[in-house]
């Protein structure tokens, strides 16, 4: 029986929808539908669907759609540290962990899988990390300390070009490539 929801998506950004229930949200396959759509359709190839109340919030639970092709630049979260959650809900995401020269091994490398596992990765504060989606349709469930701050949530890495640079996409291209020939993806 399908769940009745009080739940509304209210649009906060070009990125993201934030959730308007008063006790309680229920994940779905209409939901993850929903927002793997959105990241599709979305520019920067993601959309995040936020479950907390507000960036002040002490906990922060949220959706992470991701599309092949969306780089997310390799960051860290150590000022102020933060520990990071990802919970695969449906398709293929990729992980690379790197050391502050940029270098990552081949055990460095992670791919959560929603049907085989593994289904979640635990992440340290002050840990370089990146995700690249390895499959369309693409969620993670996010869970982090908050509040939120956009001056200072992330660290990016120095040695990883920025989103817009001539460079991110062969970048992204080499990293999912690495992620692929680990992993013995297509």
């Amino acid at each position: 029986m399908p769940h009745r929801h009080a739940d509304e998506l209210r649009r906060i950004s070009a990125l993201a929808t934030r959730s308007t229930h008063e006790r309680f949200a229920v994940v779905d396959s209409a939901l993850l539908d929903r927002k793997a759509a959105d990241a599709a359709a979305n520019a920067r190839l993601r959309e995040m669907h936020l479950f907390h109340e507000s960036d002040a919030s002490s906990l922060h639970r949220m959706l992470n759609a991701v599309e092949p092709g969306s780089y997310i630049r390799p960051h860290r979260h150590l000022h102020p540290p933060k520990a990071e959650c990802f919970i695969i809900l449906r398709g293929l995401v990729g992980f690379a962990f790197f050391d502050d020269q940029g270098r990552a091994a081949d055990e460095d490398l992670v791919l959560l899988d929603a049907q085989n596992g593994p289904f979640a990765v635990d992440i340290r504060p002050g840990v370089w990390h990146m995700l690249v989606s390895m499959s369309p349709g693409s969620v993670l469930f996010e869970i982090k300390p908050g509040p939120y701050d956009p001056l200072a949530d992330k660290d990016f890495a120095p040695w990883a070009p920025a989103p817009d640079s001539s460079g991110a996409q062969a970048w992204l291209t080499e990293q999912e490539l690495r992620l692929r020939s680990r992993f013995g993806l297509p």
